[in-house]
């Protein structure tokens, strides 16, 4: 479905110094410097799945995006969507793809919800029963209902952002783009708006690229991460891979039976203490130097262990040491 090989971006950029002097200055005699924002990007996605595209600010995923979306041409490489090129068949593209902008709106401000959809579906040339069967199935899958009426401006932002999904899925397309689509939601609204991505993926078959820092987010609804730093692919597998390939952590908690913690532990080479309280610790531990079992025998040898629980470290952790080791 996705196929995009070797693309490269490269940005012009005015510089100059601040200042009233330099700032005539450079109305005379302008200084540019050049950024590459991609670098031979290459990756294939296949119809139906939900890849998780991540990277540090700055690292090209935005740009990616617009390239993919039609927006911006690049300077080398090639990219087919459903054996179209975005930026040269850009209006049957964009009949198939919806995006969603986490802090932009495709809503207007100052009129009901459901104007800005019924302009929508005339802008799409979406027929009245295919609009009137989709706005059900979204109204049904997103509980719209209560606010269709209601101003765009007079909505929270859980419930705008349930809109404009709504308002990218309209016209039916086979690929999803979410820029940080949940961005500033409490969590009932987060829960809301990952199981309808959920759903609309197994219902519609619909590809989603999702782009955001949140790697609950990630963790939640990608098996597969592509992960972009200063413009180049750094890794591009899944999730368990990553763990397994970078992950060597284990957070170690332990609830001991006495209700209190022993006054002291013999503890084998890797493990860090985290915290500890009446009657229970954590630890890191580094399975390279020494395993979980081992770790568990040494803690139990030591002392009446009530429960023990072996978790990964969390994936943003494994993804910032990951940054860091690449110095994106």
């Amino acid at each position: 479905m996705i196929r995009v090989e070797g693309l490269c971006k490269t940005f012009r950029v005015a510089k100059r110094s601040p200042g009233m002097r330099a700032a005539v200055s450079s109305l005379i005699r302008p200084r540019f410097s050049s950024i590459e924002a991609l670098k031979d990007i290459s990756f294939s996605i296949a119809k139906g799945e939900i890849v998780g595209y991540i990277g540090p600010n700055g690292a090209g995923k935005s740009t990616t995006i617009k390239v993919m979306s039609g927006i911006l041409v690049p300077d080398s490489g090639t990219c087919s969507i459903n054996g179209r090129v975005p930026w040269k068949d850009r209006i049957a593209h964009v009949r198939d793809i919806g995006v969603v902008f986490g802090q932009r709106s495709q809503l207007w401000w100052d009129v009901p919800v459901e104007d800005s959809l019924q302009l929508l579906r005339d802008i799409y040339r979406v027929g009245k029963d295919r609009y009137r069967a989709m706005l059900g199935l979204l109204s049904d899958m997103l509980d719209l209902g209560p606010f269709l009426g209601i101003p765009v401006r007079q909505l929270s932002l859980g419930q705008r952002m349930r809109c404009e999904i709504a308002a990218s899925l309209l016209h039916e397309p086979s690929l999803l783009f979410l820029d940080e689509p949940t961005i500033g939601l409490d969590a009932p609204s987060k829960l809301a708006v990952r199981k309808f991505i959920k759903e609309i993926n197994r219902e519609k078959s619909v590809t989603v690229i999702l782009t955001t820092h949140d790697m609950q987010d990630i963790e939640a609804l990608a098996r597969r991460i592509i992960m972009i730093g200063k413009g180049r692919i750094l890794y591009d597998g899944g999730i368990d891979s990553m763990r397994a390939e970078y992950g060597r952590e284990r957070i170690v908690t332990v609830d001991f039976a006495s209700g209190a913690l022993p006054p002291s532990i013999p503890l084998p080479q890797g493990a860090t203490l985290l915290e500890s309280g009446p009657g229970r610790a954590r630890w890191r531990l580094d399975t390279g130097r020494t395993s979980a079992s081992s770790f568990v025998s040494a803690i139990s040898d030591a002392a009446e262990v009530a429960d023990i629980a072996v978790e990964f470290a969390p994936v943003e952790e494994i993804v910032a040491r990951l940054y860091e080791g690449y110095r994106v």
